[in-house]
């Protein structure tokens, strides 16, 4: 039996990292214990956590430095501030009833320390440490993160490092605005997000005429000044499947439109290529007749399905949107999202339905006013549910 924990503590180059693996030294943390101490690896020489020297903590504790230590000058960091923080938060754990104290003798730990070549505060390298440390050993020990808390913030999360956030759909923060950016003028559109109010709840779409005009190499233009929203590429797949998902997935696409119209053959290996990338398969409706008997014909289903009236077709064809409970009685997995001249007075009508998804373009792209327009729509799908939220660990 082991445990694993991990926290972040801190700030600037003193930041603290720590990775904790607690268990019996008679099980593999005991294994993994004695090999540390007796396999050496250059730059990463594991050592025993002390308080003060000739008097390590218990249960003891290996410390394994994340960055290569290149100098002395990196060995007394982590020989001097690091090392005492890990081994007095381990005691101090003991004491706080954290560590049960009847298992001191029992179990060993493993901690991994990240220490950045260029801290120099070595108070703030033994405090983040010391904390890190202790934290991590709660967590270890409490069983953190839960599963509900994992699948909680999994779709609100966003990572420090990377500077950007990765949208996806989650069902929760379901019904979305899908915004058709089908100008084929680039610089236009990029002023056009500029103007978008923020909201999770938007998602792009590099339109059919944007692409075919620019190629798949515009999402990675539209990155410059869209980094955090999911961006649907409207390939309109009709042949080559794989190959034009591989192409948008290069460009940053987060999702690929495939049409209806394609053979099953083109539909399957779109679907299985976008599903193997880890980006939304879709599958656009438009001029197919009957949607459910399309997706039933094929290997493996969409994330998405569209039913699409085309914009020289909409004087003359009515909306399909009885189509879409039919179509969540088949597939209740799927998303369905509803095209074709959406306005504030019609949406209402295609979410009462149950579309999950509404798809605008020219009432948003063409307005003079696109932030207001926008939010008439995102006052139909609903505000962002966590906008007061607070972040607390």
């Amino acid at each position: 039996m082991y445990k694993i924990g991990e926290a972040l503590i801190g700030k600037g180059n003193e930041v603290a990292h720590i990775d904790i693996i607690i268990g019996d030294k008679e099980g593999s943390v005991g294994q993994a214990f004695a090999n540390s101490l007796s396999q050496l690896s250059v730059g990463h020489t594991p050592l025993l956590s002390v308080i003060r020297p000739n008097l390590p903590c218990k249960p003891y504790t290996v410390l394994v430095p994340k960055v290569t230590v290149k100098d002395m000058e990196d060995v007394t960091k982590i020989f001097g501030p690091a090392q005492a923080g890990v081994a007095k938060a381990v005691a101090d754990s003991v004491e706080e009833g954290i560590i049960p104290m009847d298992r001191v003798d029992d179990w060993v730990i493993i901690c991994s320390v990240f220490i950045h070549p260029d801290a120099e505060d070595f108070r703030r390298i033994y405090q983040y440490n010391y904390g890190a440390t202790k934290l991590a050993l709660r967590r270890a020990l409490g069983g953190y993160p839960s599963l509900d808390k994992i699948m909680f913030d999994k779709d609100r999360a966003t990572h420090p490092i990377m500077g950007f956030r990765v949208s996806r759909l989650p069902r929760w923060n379901a019904p979305y605005l899908q915004i058709a950016l089908d100008n084929p003028d680039l610089e236009y559109i990029k002023r056009v997000i500029k103007e978008l109010p923020h909201s999770d709840k938007i998602i792009l779409e590099a339109g059919t005429p944007l692409l075919k005009k620019y190629g798949v190499k515009a999402m990675s233009e539209l990155r410059e000044v869209a980094k955090d929203y999911f961006m649907i590429a409207d390939l309109k797949t009709l042949d080559v499947g794989q190959v034009e998902v591989d192409m948008a997935f290069d460009e940053g696409a987060d999702a690929v439109v495939a049409s209806g119209l394609a053979t099953k053959e083109v539909l399957d290996k779109f679907v299985y290529e976008a599903k193997r990338l880890g980006i939304y398969a879709i599958i656009d409706t438009m001029n197919v007749d009957n949607p459910v008997a399309k997706l039933k014909s094929i290997k493996d289903l969409p994330d998405v399905v569209i039913l699409h009236r085309a914009i020289d077709s909409e004087k003359t064809q009515e909306h399909r949107w009885n189509q879409i409970g039919r179509i969540k009685k088949e597939f209740p997995q799927l998303y369905v999202a509803v095209a074709g001249g959406l306005d504030p007075e019609t949406a209402p009508i295609a979410l009462k339905e149950g579309a999950d998804i509404l798809i605008v373009g020219r009432y948003i792209t063409q307005s003079r006013d696109v932030e207001g327009s926008t939010r008439e729509f995102i006052r139909l799908v609903g505000e962002d549910i966590d906008l007061k939220r607070v972040h607390v660990e």
